[in-house]
């Protein structure tokens, strides 16, 4: 962990507190979505601002977990948070975007692309480069599109609420290492560890166990203060890779392809020194803790360039 993270908890004297949360569990979207906010030029975050249910009181962050409590009401949403590599250490869309039935594109990144072009056009969605339609075929569905064609059949329109906390919950997703981890051990849900004295699995320690013990350790269990933290690291220590986070140069789809292949490197290295049964400690602990914020910070403002894009066609990000 870096010293200027260290050196700002010991410098915030008054942050207001985030909400009480559980758990890329609940704590590590929430933090990826109220950065993401910081990033939205006006226009966006007026837009966003319009679509976000009333019971999320204007905050884009009260709802980046809501994907998550929809798994059992929307079955076919489950594959659609991972992309779990088959051939070690690399993401390739080809052979590892699929469930478990085969059905290609049913994966956390052809979910991005999915949902980022329902929100450009919600009265017409449609799918950028043939992607599978996720939504509920007896809800709703999307309009394909094959190149930049759309066809002209349109069965109805999505719920570009819905598309919203969807979009702004898998982009948290796809940067967590472990949503790209190894299929033959579901991400590292199968490896079996403890976390210091507690029993978890691989893919929890990156989900809520390392963010957990930091809140705990560094920040006395305030999410706000380990927000403002990852916020400083943004504009200082990371200034000079902040610009290229943001960059996408393709425009026929989101750059999620590429964050997935990021998030495969950093899991292979999450693996290394990992058995079933290994205790975790403090030397995990500390080779873990810069990555899991940087990908948060990473989650942020590539979550606020994408809606940059979708609400004001703007590519730069204006830090408010």
């Amino acid at each position: 962990m870096g010293l200027l993270l260290l050196l700002h908890v010991l410098l915030v004297a008054v942050v207001a507190r985030a909400p009480a949360t559980e758990a890329w569990g609940k704590e590590g979207h929430y933090m990826t979505c109220k950065i993401a906010e910081n990033f939205l030029t006006e226009e966006a975050s007026t837009a966003v601002k319009d679509l976000l249910p009333g019971w999320a009181g204007g905050d884009l962050a009260e709802t980046c977990s809501w994907a998550d409590t929809q798994r059992f009401r929307y079955k076919w949403s489950s594959p659609l948070h991972f992309a779990d590599s088959e051939g070690g250490c690399k993401f390739d869309y080809a052979r590892d975007c699929h469930n478990r039935q085969g059905e290609t594109n049913m994966c956390v990144v052809g979910a991005i692309n999915n949902y980022t072009a329902a929100l450009k056009d919600s009265s017409s969605p449609c799918e950028q480069q043939s992607h599978h339609s996720f939504l509920d075929p007896s809800r709703s569905s999307l309009t394909r599109c094959t190149a930049n064609q759309p066809t002209t059949t349109l069965l109805s329109a999505v719920d570009p609420t819905e598309s919203l906390m969807f979009l702004a919950h898998f982009v948290g997703d796809v940067h967590q290492p472990l949503h790209c981890g190894n299929a033959d051990d579901l991400g590292g849900n199968t490896i079996i560890v403890h976390w210091y004295r507690r029993k978890s699995n691989l893919h929890h320690v990156w989900d809520v166990n390392v963010i957990e013990t930091a809140m705990k350790d560094f920040y006395n269990n305030d999410m706000g203060t380990m927000i403002k933290a990852i916020q400083l690291n943004i504009t200082e220590e990371w200034s000079n890779e902040e610009k290229q986070w943001e960059t996408c140069r393709t425009r026929t789809k989101t750059c999620a392809d590429k964050y997935a292949d990021e998030s495969a490197k950093l899991a292979c290295k999450a693996y290394e020194g990992v058995e079933q049964d290994s205790t975790l400690e403090d030397d995990y602990f500390f080779s873990a803790l810069p990555v899991v914020q940087k990908r948060i910070a990473q989650g942020g403002v590539r979550l606020a360039a994408i809606l940059n894009k979708i609400f004001s066609g703007n590519r730069r990000l204006q830090s408010s």
